[in-house]
């Protein structure tokens, strides 16, 4: 079978059909990859480096020879592990396609290749599937080209609704109801892993890096524009953590109209404490102390002695304050506020309720 060469668009659309597999080494693979990618290492990190060695200081030619030595002893390892791949979602699919009437196509022996810029690497393994007997697609210009498309997706203009709400808000249970009732949302926190406070860091994976996140969030907003459709999102400061929610997309953020939840302090106030209060008292200690400085000297120390009293409550209604007014700031640093501004009443209103009157609010 041919191996063909397809463009990113066209790479991007069979990708949601047809496992990704990225040869390049694990070093690469860790620090980005497209979202889904399965690693499939052709060199590994310091077998990457001395290939490359020998490309710079003698030439092609011994390059390749060197790579093959390396190429050889993996032949038969890589093939069984594309192989065992393809054959689990193969079954997951066929499993699918019994609760969907036969409708969706199994994915049969298609796979889509990429390493770094199109080259040798890829040619390399995109031969050797190929003469097992894959269907093999490569990416024109590689992961190089898949980088170019994510900067270029935060240029363009999307239609976006925000959840908006003090923190304890509930919001990002809210944003769950909203996409398990089929709305598109895009889950921000989720795909940060850090709910963007200095507390947001609890019990979370640890960060990707803001490379792996635009990869992510790229992905994400491929995958959610479609015609007519409003994205929903959370209302987020441009940072969230370590990361930056790309310049473009979080202009187009501040520009839409907030749907903001209007919950009384107590409410939200119960809701932190189980969201954050059985943390260990240390983690919670070092949260605090990150914004010492901006929360001030004296409250500091009184929410570290709360806490240190095992008295959570009164520990979170200083930071909550705190929050509330950072958030205050924020929201009315916002141009035309008055035309963008939906509030919505939920005190002592269930989650579903609130759901429901999101719904009314915007169908009005």
């Amino acid at each position: 079978m041919a191996i063909e060469k397809l463009h990113i668009d066209k790479f991007l659309t069979l990708a949601k059909q047809y496992p990704v597999f990225d040869v390049r080494s694990p070093g690469e693979f860790n620090e980005a990859r497209i979202p889904g990618a399965f690693p499939l290492a052709l060199f590994d990190d310091e077998q990457r480096k001395i290939v490359g060695t020998i490309y710079k200081q003698q030439s092609r030619e011994a390059a390749i020879k060197a790579g093959l030595d390396f190429f050889g002893t993996k032949m038969k390892s890589m093939v069984e592990e594309v192989e065992k791949i393809v054959s689990n979602i193969r079954l997951a699919i066929g499993n699918k396609q019994q609760a969907i009437d036969n409708k969706q196509e199994a994915t049969g022996n298609c796979i889509l290749i990429h390493c770094w810029r199109g080259g040798m690497r890829s040619a390399g393994v995109a031969w050797l599937l190929d003469l097992y007997g894959f269907k093999v697609y490569t990416l024109t210009g590689g992961y190089k080209s898949f980088r170019s498309w994510v900067l270029n997706q935060f240029e363009k203009p999307y239609s976006f609704k925000v959840l908006g709400g003090y923190t304890g808000s509930g919001k990002t249970v809210l944003l769950k109801q909203l996409a398990d009732a089929g709305q598109p949302v895009i889950d921000l926190e989720g795909l940060a892993n850090h709910k963007g406070s200095a507390f947001g860091a609890l019990g979370e994976a640890p960060q990707p890096g803001q490379e792996m996140f635009e990869n992510l969030l790229a992905s994400e907003l491929f995958k959610k524009s479609l015609p007519e459709a409003e994205i929903w999102l959370e209302d987020e400061s441009q940072r969230i953590g370590k990361l930056i929610i790309p310049k473009n997309i979080w202009q187009q953020m501040r520009e839409v109209k907030i749907y903001f939840l209007e919950m009384s302090f107590d409410d939200r106030l119960e809701h932190i404490i189980k969201l954050y209060g059985n943390f260990k008292k240390e983690d919670l200690v070092n949260a605090i102390m990150r914004i010492q400085k901006r929360l001030g000297g004296l409250e500091t120390k009184n929410a570290v002695n709360y806490l240190l009293e095992n008295n959570v409550k009164d520990c979170f209604i200083i930071l909550l304050k705190y929050y509330d007014k950072l958030y205050t700031k924020g929201l009315y640093n916002r141009k035309n506020l008055d035309l963008t501004l939906n509030k919505i009443s939920c005190t002592g209103v269930s989650l579903t309720d609130i759901n429901n009157l999101l719904f009314q609010k915007v169908l009005t």
